[in-house]
């Protein structure tokens, strides 16, 4: 079809673009003449493509059509017009003119918002459903008949430009696109607009655009909101005017913490905190906006009011004056009409406009990547010099974000001061728990209370996720470049390694870990996760498959690996840090957001890990940490709509109860790392010593609160006593106390329930007729300290032989020599199989015994080698999923 497309603006050019590749042939381009000496982009995409292009000035004069105008458009032979937005007025002649008439896109559902600002109009009015319409011309103000319509939700915070972009763009050019092809086929219906309902609303401008502040505060809203960006909703505010962007309504309940600022009109003072400027309404309830513009065009972050202006300008380095020098030029060939940019020239008073800023902004991210700027940065400093000023802040580090708050709880232990959070961490900010809720964390070296802790409630993970979703898809964590995002994670892992010290005394006296195990495990493997998956940011690809129909029609398969959205990861209390960095790491690596909830009883890294990861420059809402129950906490984020993913360490028990609400919920993805009653079978054939010492590792590393421990040890028959007795003697050497004495070698348990079910579970042992051959109770002393415990003669019908201990207790079982098959088949005999071991000189019996072995790790003379690169997971009861290496399934979503 012939066609001619008559209007202007980028929304134009794509619906040119599309109705190109369609196979219209375009017979003429009419839009808008030039502007400063700059085409608007449709005549810049059609002069690129040889389509004529008219400029006219106006259609009409004086109410008449212009006949050599009119000439001009006749002489083109278009069938159809296509309208995709056009601020000039087209006389009837030419709309009337081609074979098929007229069709114009306008952006709402009418006859509902009439007019130019309809998209104002549909947020002005709280319409809960907006939309566009594509409709005949005829000469009514959009009254003609309806081609084609299509609706979207209108999200509570939805602005003109969010709401546009979103839907209304995007969606509009497939419209008329569709549209278009319809008419083609001879199937486009026309349907008469019914009176019903049809409203028209004058055009906003900025002198009708004064806030009524003698209304509610979703009223106020919706009024600010319909007007941002054009033309802006304003009120004097001493003495001036200021105009009001970025609003959102506030949760009532949440107290505003800040300097009040006097609003003439308004029911009460406006409070400027460090997120925005809180309003009210008449009816007492909130709004905030985030941003602020006064009459010289300077806008600013609404909680900066009070101290805009007072900062000192820096003074740039050699690099920076290189940098600015660079954009200076990017200026110039932006402002094509200025001759030379001054430290004074201002962007937009030199004719920018909406799009430049866009090309400003990603011209930045070229030549400076780690500068994550947003078009409001431009906005608000429109000066070069206030420009490059705010480059440079933000290149440094120093870009004025609101400092992070911190109310540390501080102790002086182990030749150091700790400086420990205690609050829980959402949308980048420690905060009290709703209603104050607190309880108290205990050293479990002498029962005593470290600090209160806030104790999460279920309107806290409601704002965490909420907060976690916002970043994933409005902030720039989803939209950084993954390289950029490494860069990130592991500055963090720098700052983790810098507080390692302070991070293992931590997790000493909040868990009983062994500050030198702490130290190189619970810590040190925690900086070696971050570290390899900010290695992984940029190498997360898909792959291009090979199919059946590719030829002759040239059809091309390809996947994607896509970040899910928001995570939810449940952590248990034996390796609080290194379980928290094994989910993390490769959650944040591939783009996702965390809600984290650690243990009850060991929240404290968690807290300060938030605080480490605030201070590396993770924007707000990509980490939130929660401690508290996980009959509240975990149910509520099993449960939660927007969580997409779930990661559960802890016992099996539980895991089936997760698995269940997070199918029931909304069908999450999860993986599960459960309980475990790994076995290790120990040959006459191995080396004994070695085997002595992996074994007792296998028992008791980490006090035995071990998800991998060797739950059950299988020795063969001829080296049993031999193997017991070294063990014992080993036993007796260990020396059980304080964490933070470095000649420690077994820490107290984690908390005093753990050790009461330790005690039961070896009484029981006893009671079945097990033997026990050293420890099996508490050490008399302040704290929750049990002995180093060896049980032999456990017969595979016995509880202590089919249960986990999660403790320092060895269970030792005797196999016939040379019964191979008969030792596998019952270490197999277990609903567990998160890992095992084997012990032997043979190579060959060495991998059939680990073939054979039902079990996600089968460690071959040695035990807890694991390595970040390496996956961890397990079969079975044990749970499925992966953690750590390059095929964790924590991640991703595949697309193809």
């Amino acid at each position: 079809m012939k066609i001619a497309v008559i209007g202007q603006s980028l929304f134009g050019q794509e619906v040119y673009k599309e109705l190109r590749k369609d196979g219209h042939t375009i017979v003429g381009v009419f839009t808008i003449p030039d502007k400063d000496g700059k085409a608007d982009p449709l005549a810049t995409e059609a002069e690129k493509d040889g389509v004529p292009v008219f400029k006219f000035p106006r259609w009409r004069l004086k109410g008449k059509p212009i006949p050599e105008v009119v000439s001009e458009y006749q002489a083109t032979g278009a069938e159809l017009n296509v309208l995709p937005f056009c601020s000039q007025f087209i006389p009837m002649d030419v709309i009337d003119h081609p074979k098929h008439g007229s069709i114009i896109y306008h952006p709402s559902l009418l006859p509902r918002h009439r007019g130019a600002s309809a998209i104002n109009w549909t947020l002005i009015h709280g319409d809960k459903k907006g939309g566009f319409t594509v409709f005949w011309a005829d000469d009514g103000l959009d009254t003609g008949p309806i081609l084609l319509q299509r609706e979207c939700d209108v999200e509570p915070n939805d602005t003109v430009n969010t709401i546009y972009k979103r839907f209304l763009f995007p969606e509009g050019v497939k419209g008329m696109v569709d549209a278009v092809r319809l008419i083609a086929a001879s199937k486009a219906p026309r349907i008469i607009q019914p009176q019903e309902g049809a409203t028209y609303e004058c055009i906003q401008k900025k002198d009708n655009a004064k806030i009524d502040w003698d209304q509610s505060a979703e009223d106020i809203h919706n009024w600010i909101r319909g007007n941002d960006k054009i033309p802006g909703a304003w009120a004097e505010v001493d003495g001036q005017k200021v105009t009001f962007y970025g609003s959102s309504l506030v949760d009532n309940g949440t107290a505003a913490n800040g300097q009040p600022l006097e609003i003439p009109g308004a029911s009460r003072p406006g409070i400027v905190t460090k997120t925005g400027l809180v309003l009210f309404g008449k009816d007492g309830k909130a709004l905030m906006v985030k941003n602020l513009q006064f009459e010289d065009g300077k806008m600013i972050a609404a909680a900066q009011y009070f101290s805009a202006g007072s900062s000192a300008a820096v003074e740039l380095t050699e690099e920076e004056k290189t940098f600015a020098e660079q954009m200076r030029a990017v200026w110039q060939s932006i402002l094509s009409n200025v001759s030379t940019i001054e430290d004074s020239t201002d962007f937009f008073k030199s004719g920018a406009a909406s799009m430049d800023v866009v090309r400003l902004v990603e011209e930045v991210k070229l030549r400076a990547s780690t500068c994550q700027l947003q078009n409001e940065d431009v906005y608000m400093n429109t000066t070069f010099q206030d420009f490059i000023q705010m480059c440079v802040r933000k290149l440094r580090g120093e870009d004025g974000e609101e400092e992070l708050v911190v109310d540390y709880v501080e102790k002086s232990i182990n030749n150091m001061t700790v400086k420990m959070p205690h609050q829980l961490f959402i949308n980048g900010e420690f905060v009290d728990a709703e209603g104050g809720k607190t309880y108290k964390t205990i050293n479990p070296t002498d029962g005593t209370a470290i600090c209160d802790v806030s104790l999460a409630q279920i309107s806290d993970v409601d704002k965490a996720v909420a907060a976690a979703k916002e970043a994933f898809e409005e902030g720039e964590w989803g939209k950084m470049n993954p390289r950029d995002r490494g860069r990130l994670i592991h500055k963090l892992a720098d700052l983790m390694e810098e507080h390692q010290e302070e991070l293992a005394t931590i997790e000493s006296i909040d868990s009983g870990a062994v500050y030198t195990l702490a130290l190189k495990t619970h810590v040190g493997m925690s900086i070696q996760t971050f570290r390899y998956f900010a290695g992984w940011c940029d190498k997360i690809q898909g792959s291009t498959i090979p199919i059946n129909q590719a030829r002759p029609n040239r059809n091309l398969t390809f996947t994607k690996k896509e970040p899910i959205g928001v995570c939810a990861i449940v952590i248990p209390w034996n390796y609080p840090l290194m379980m928290l960095a094994w989910k993390t790491a490769a959650c944040l690596a591939a783009g996702n957001t965390v809600v984290l909830k650690p243990a009850q009883v060991t929240p404290l890294t968690a807290m300060k890990f938030a605080e480490l990861a605030a201070r590396a420059g993770l924007p707000k809402g990509v980490v939130n940490i929660l401690p508290g129950s996980g009959a509240l906490v975990g149910q509520r984020l099993s449960d939660h709509p927007d969580v997409r993913k779930l990661g559960f360490t802890g016992s099996t028990e539980i895991g089936k109860h997760i698995m269940k609400s997070c199918a029931v919920s909304n069908v999450k993805k999860v993986s599960l790392e459960l309980g475990g009653k790994s076995p290790l079978i120990i040959f006459s054939d191995c080396d004994m010593d070695k085997a002595v010492r992996m074994g007792m590792s296998s028992v008791f590393f980490n006090k035995g609160e071990n998800c991998i421990a060797a739950g059950r040890l299988f020795v063969e028959e001829n080296i049993h006593d031999q193997f017991v007795k070294k063990v014992v003697e080993e036993v007796k050497k260990m020396r059980v106390g304080d964490p933070l004495d470095r000649s420690t070698d077994h820490g107290p348990q984690n908390h005093k329930a753990h050790l009461d079910k330790l005690v039961e579970y070896c009484e029981a042992g006893v009671k079945e007729g097990a033997t026990l051959v050293c420890g099996g109770k508490q050490v008399q002393r302040p704290g929750f300290f049990f002995e180093p415990t060896v049980f032999v003669d456990v017969e595979d019908h016995m509880f202590i032989a089919k249960e986990e201990s999660f403790g320092p207790i060895m269970i030792l079982s005797k196999f016939k020599s040379g019964e191979v098959d008969d030792v596998l088949r019952r270490a197999n005999a277990t609903e567990f199989g998160l890992a095992s071991g084997v012990f032997t000189r043979d190579i060959s019996k060495a991998l059939y015994v680990s073939e054979k072995l039902n079990a996600g790790t089968v460690f071959v003379n040695t035990y807890n080698k694991t390595d970040v690169a390496s996956p961890f997971g397990g079969f079975k009861q044990s749970g499925f999923g992966k953690d750590l290496g390059e095929k964790n399934c924590f991640c991703y979503r595949f697309k193809h």
